[in-house]
């Protein structure tokens, strides 16, 4: 803020209302049908913002600040990118609950990326089990298989270890039964869970979809960079920002 009203040669005061004034551009795109990624990004904890990008336009859609990441949010910008006259095809997603009740019925494709950061959190980058070591290893290959050939390999890890994930271990001061390998099982459940999305691509080939969030990724970085440069500004005053850097 002191570096705008050093350039203008005006008070903050004057630059903080200027602002205010500052009615946010909105993207012309005409409607169309469309492939989509959703994300939403925050700045802190308290202010983010969802996003409707088109990779194939290169365009951000719609979008709504929003204090959490809720299934609310992602109703609205479906709605109004809607309401717009524009037909979800298909959207490429990371991955949270939120994303698979709001678009149901639409191809949802599962991001790569995000899929594999899910097991890095399960197993680390260097499991010691050989368990954990095969489930991460078939992980990454999932940029370069097919669904059948991966789901046949994933099925084959359950059988060699479905004995060893069903052991359990006792405490005695709790006086209870848990699951031994718990991160391993939940690094499997999440490519179960997961399975039916992650090579939607393939099955609609005809719609290019992407099979990562590469696209609103760089976007986001873009937009805290920005916020990072102009710290201090009110919650509207960087909404009109924001909205000001996405829709370019």
């Amino acid at each position: 803020m002191d570096q705008l009203a050093s350039q203008h040669q005006r008070s903050e005061r004057w630059i903080r209302t200027q602002l205010k004034q500052v009615v946010p551009s909105q993207p012309q795109n005409p409607p169309q049908p469309v492939v989509v990624v959703a994300d939403m990004t925050f700045d802190r904890r308290t202010f983010g913002v969802c996003v409707l990008r088109s990779p194939h336009l290169k365009k951000n859609l719609v979008w709504r600040v929003s204090e959490r990441e809720t299934s609310v949010v992602y109703q609205e910008c479906l709605q109004a990118l809607q309401q717009q006259g524009f037909t979800v095809q298909a959207v490429v997603v990371d991955g949270r609950a939120a994303h698979f009740q709001v678009f149901r019925g639409i191809p949802i494709q599962m991001c790569h990326f995000h899929q594999i950061a899910i097991l890095t959190r399960y197993l680390t980058t260097r499991p010691h089990l050989s368990a954990g070591k095969e489930l991460r290893s078939l992980g990454f290959t999932l940029t370069h298989t097919t669904e059948v050939i991966f789901q046949q390999q994933l099925w084959e890890w359950h059988q060699r270890w479905e004995t060893f994930l069903k052991e359990k271990t006792y405490t005695p001061e709790t006086k209870h039964w848990f699951y031994t390998h718990r991160r391993i099982r939940g690094a499997y459940r999440s490519l179960m869970v997961h399975l039916p999305y992650l090579f939607t691509y393939q099955r609609f080939p005809e719609l290019m979809i992407p099979n990562t969030t590469n696209s609103l990724d760089g976007t986001f970085s873009n937009v805290k960079t920005l916020l990072r440069i102009h710290r201090g500004l009110n919650r509207e005053t960087k909404a009109k920002l924001i909205g000001e850097i996405l829709s370019k």
